[in-house]
């Protein structure tokens, strides 16, 4: 037992006590490391999940910085920008010693492009995993740009796998936390937390008329140019209207696919999503590869039932038959769309059914499981 505990409590606790007085404290100051600030107009999840996260450890009296690129805006914790979307990978470590200084905990949120802060940092890391970007990377650099994808591939598989140094990962799902596995990260060295889910509030009433939603930043991997197409089979069976929530570089080019009854929102307050998520009978994710998807578990607050394809992460938030429908294909998928369409029984049964799932994931319990892994982290962590 250390020499700073007094002899009359190493005397008056038992062994088990005396482990836990000889324990580190908790990390007081905690700083995240990612992307993007949740006011960024490129924010998704991954930013949602850090903003709920360093909220609730202000809350509980953690000390919290997020060190970010781009803009940085106001929150009851601070943000500190690095500089440039892209060129703050370079400056991340100068920020960090200009504008940081120190910290109990450091928390790297790898979403493709790793900022390696366990070659630099000396102190305790954390790194945060939304999903892989294995195959989002050839996706993203096709053609001529894919030896830049390969490179970038190779480089995050080791920055997971090797640039780590024993240190401890955060997976947000279990499809996520295989996916490190396959790479070569040890089973042990993974801890799964689960994204939260806001209190959905009061009701707003279910639309009369067929209303399917799509949320999501539009970019490639997010598919939306293939739920046009799929619109164009259901569409004269269903009836209704398409509404596409979000906003990104393929916007211009997705308005020039759309057919009838589609119609692009761009960005919406919280207030209008939560209307349409309430007012929608399904959500529709055809995303190749999601983290966990927490628009499904948002709208599934609203019992709102979703149809996806089979794909990490959507496969673990959506409950394949009881809470929304998991399709292989794109046949199965029209198939799916159309059956539950057209099925107000079942749509309501799965919806009742998602909502109740949904009440299990609250960001409460997501923020006290981190900290609880934090806490691993810092107590684990040697010199």
């Amino acid at each position: 037992m250390p020499q700073h505990v007094p002899s009359s409590l190493r005397a008056a606790f038992p062994r088990s006590a005396q482990r836990q007085l000889a324990l580190p404290p908790q990390p007081r100051r905690i700083v995240f490391l990612a992307r993007r600030d949740y006011g960024n107009e490129a924010a998704g999840g991954s930013e949602l999940l850090v903003d709920r996260l360093a909220e609730g450890l202000t809350h509980l009296g953690h000390q919290v910085t997020l060190l970010c690129g781009g803009p940085a805006a106001y929150r009851d914790y601070r943000v500190v920008s690095a500089g440039g979307d892209l060129g703050h990978y370079l400056r991340a470590r100068s920020a960090f010693q200009r504008q940081v200084g120190d910290c109990d905990l450091l928390v790297e949120v790898c979403n493709g492009m790793p900022y390696l802060a366990p070659l630099w940092h000396r102190g305790p890391t954390l790194c945060l995993v939304n999903h892989v970007h294995t195959d989002l990377w050839r996706m993203r650099f096709g053609g001529p740009l894919a030896p830049a994808a390969r490179l970038g591939r190779r480089l995050e598989h080791w920055a997971l796998a090797g640039g780590q140094r024993g240190g401890l990962l955060v997976a947000v799902s279990p499809s996520t936390a295989h996916a490190l596995r396959a790479i070569g990260v040890e089973r042990e060295r993974i801890r799964v937390v689960h994204n939260g889910v806001e209190e959905p509030g009061a009701p707003a009433g279910r639309s009369p008329e067929p209303l399917f939603v799509a949320v999501g930043r539009l970019v490639e991997y997010k598919r939306i140019d293939l739920l046009l197409r799929l619109w164009e089979r259901v569409r004269p069976v269903t009836g209704g209207r398409l509404v596409i929530v979000g906003d990104g570089p393929e916007r211009q080019r997705l308005q020039q696919l759309a057919g009838p009854g589609v119609e692009f929102t761009g960005h919406v307050s919280e207030a209008e999503k939560h209307r349409l998520l309430c007012a929608a009978w399904l959500l529709l994710h055809p995303s190749a590869v999601e983290g966990w998807g927490l628009v499904v578990t948002e709208a599934a607050a609203r019992e709102t039932p979703a149809i996806a394809f089979d794909v990490p992460g959507l496969r673990d938030s959506i409950v394949n038959g009881e809470t929304g429908l998991l399709a292989r294909g794109e046949s199965s998928f029209a198939a799916a769309w159309c059956t539950l369409a057209l099925s107000t029984h079942r749509r309501t049964l799965m919806g009742k059914a998602a909502g109740d799932r949904a009440a299990q994931y609250r960001w409460h319990r997501t923020v006290r499981q981190f900290r609880a892994v934090a806490t691993e982290a810092v107590r684990g962590w040697t010199p």
